[in-house]
């Protein structure tokens, strides 16, 4: 698949050049990365979750060389969703010392057909591709390439025409973010300007990414592996996905968050703790869900979401966005009296009322490239600057 005009180097894909990712499994082409490890894999048998985790979203390649030259060669899974315009293929970010560089997408591929009317999938194999990177500033830099943060991706071989080693530890902070899809990036332009992404460059710090699309439902597994998890800061967006899959009742939700919460002490029983709420949704902030396609928008090949709920269903307590965001308030506000490094954040400080008049959400659930860009920055100024839960007390 390389090209012949350079003395390639093949190195190894190992951890120590390998970031964001919790695991990484052998497959018959190369490394799979994992966000959940496989023991949370093996507790939870939903294929929402098995696609999202699969997905790199904050998995980057990282280190050290004085390549002008870099080759991937990777096997992506490919969605396409029935009745839908087909999606871009995945974007794969090159950083050259901290800067977006270059841009590249690998053709070819598995594919894997999704019918939202029936609910069905289909997996097809394709071939592996080839992301190239040429021309790349002379002297020895830190590279990074982000690998797609929508699209699985199995990893199959590096090379470059100079050697590569581990960027070495620059002593900065590790951020363990777990949120929905929002978190995860969906339809952000690029895996290094997600919302978390943007935030963690602001930050000065290092994003481990757990926004898995869908799959912010309050799981224990999920709880474990946060808690095991080595991190100087962590975060937690939490209640669209519990409104939109209609998962629970109040009842249940409560004690839920407190025992999510205390996993996660249990392994970090002093990091500070940031609880944020939901950024504004219009079409549950009062009405239960769950989601679904709007089909009448598919059958005209727009995708588009509706709340399915009742309102009257609160009285039975059905979860909606504004009750999520009171108990959130309520929970951390008990909890701290006893947790001074537990903190809540409002989700519509990042993206409320006026920002939806502005910049609505294009399918009514998830944000675009301008909004993710500015919930990224508007979350490193409350999280990151001095007054926040994340400001670095050491700098």
């Amino acid at each position: 698949m390389h090209t012949a005009e350079h003395d390639w180097i093949t190195t190894p894909i190992t951890a120590d050049i390998l970031r964001g990712a919790l695991d990484l499994e052998r497959t018959p082409h190369g490394l799979l990365p994992h966000r959940l490890p496989a023991r949370a894999r093996a507790q939870c048998a939903d294929g929402q979750l098995a696609m999202a985790e699969s997905q790199p979203s904050g998995v980057r390649l990282a280190f050290r060389t004085g390549a002008t030259a870099v080759e991937l060669d990777t096997l992506p899974t490919k969605r396409v969703y029935v009745g839908v315009p087909p999606r871009p293929d995945g974007v794969y970010d090159l950083l050259v010392d901290g800067r977006l560089t270059r841009q590249a997408h690998v053709t070819g591929g598995n594919t894997l057909t999704i019918d939202m009317a029936t609910g069905t999938a289909e997996h097809r194999p394709g071939p592996a591709g080839t992301v190239r990177f040429t021309g790349l500033p002379e002297g020895v830099k830190n590279v990074e390439i982000w690998l797609p943060h929508n699209e699985t991706t199995e990893l199959v071989a590096l090379r470059t025409d100079a050697p590569v080693e581990p960027i070495p530890d620059r002593g900065r902070r590790v951020w363990l973010h777990h949120g929905s899809s929002i978190s995860h990036g969906s339809d952000a332009a690029s895996p290094s300007t997600t919302w978390p992404a943007l935030a963690a460059s602001l930050g000065g710090v290092e994003l481990i990414n757990l926004g898995l699309g869908g799959g912010a439902l309050l799981d224990p597994f999920t709880a474990r592996a946060l808690r095991d998890t080595p991190a100087d800061l962590i975060s937690l967006k939490l209640g669209i996905n519990l409104v939109n899959s209609d998962l629970m009742r109040l009842r249940a939700f409560a004690p839920a968050v407190h025992g999510f919460l205390d996993t996660i002490r249990d392994g970090h029983p002093i990091t500070p703790l940031l609880v944020v709420s939901p950024i504004l949704c219009p079409i549950h902030e009062d009405t239960p869900g769950p989601s679904a396609p709007d089909f009448a928008a598919l059958s005209g090949g727009r995708l588009l979401f509706r709340a399915t709920g009742d309102p009257a269903e609160r009285a039975g307590g059905k979860l909606t966005l504004t009750v999520i965001r009171d108990e959130l308030a309520r929970i951390v506000r008990q909890r701290a009296a006893d947790d001074p490094n537990l903190h809540h954040l409002d989700g519509r400080d990042l993206y409320g009322q006026d920002d939806a008049a502005e910049l609505p959400l294009p399918d009514r659930l998830h944000p675009d490239a301008a909004t993710h860009r500015l919930i990224g920055e508007r979350f490193a100024g409350r999280a990151f600057t001095t007054g926040g839960p994340f400001a670095d007390h050491t700098a």
